[in-house]
């Protein structure tokens, strides 16, 4: 993450800081905002359009922190049969159920058969506004 941005003190209705307001820089560190424990920290980039509602597209950033403890309905990367997946998870009475974020995919109901485990929890999302990559 960069240490090169200034974090203006000002908070902003979709605008600039008033011109006549004093306000406060300091160096920005996204990390300090981003990333709450480096060492179990990773960042991913998502590839699909099955978590497209909850905010998550096709060439995101993804933050994923592996010490963080999923629960019911948190977003996760998991090893599903060798792969990974982003998915929101289920902790059903009868076992984990994986969820995409879009109609057009189905639940994935994991069964005993099935290779799975929770790699992380994702923690933040980044994209660009303007299609550009990050």
């Amino acid at each position: 993450m960069t240490k090169n941005c200034l974090l203006f003190t000002d908070k902003v209705a979709a605008g600039f800081p008033s011109p006549a307001t004093d306000y406060v820089e300091r160096p920005l560190d996204l990390n300090e905002h981003l990333i709450t424990r480096p060492a179990a920290t990773f960042f991913v980039r998502a590839s699909g359009d099955s978590m497209i509602n909850a905010g998550i597209h096709c060439g995101d950033l993804l933050i994923i922190d592996k010490s963080a403890n999923a629960v019911n309905n948190s977003i996760i990367l998991a090893i599903l049969n060798g792969g990974f997946t982003v998915k929101r998870l289920e902790l059903s009475p009868t076992g984990p159920i994986l969820h995409p974020e879009n109609p057009s995919y189905p639940p994935i109901v994991i069964t005993q058969e099935m290779e799975f485990s929770v790699w992380g929890v994702v923690t933040t999302v980044i994209h660009s506004l303007n299609g550009r990559k990050i």
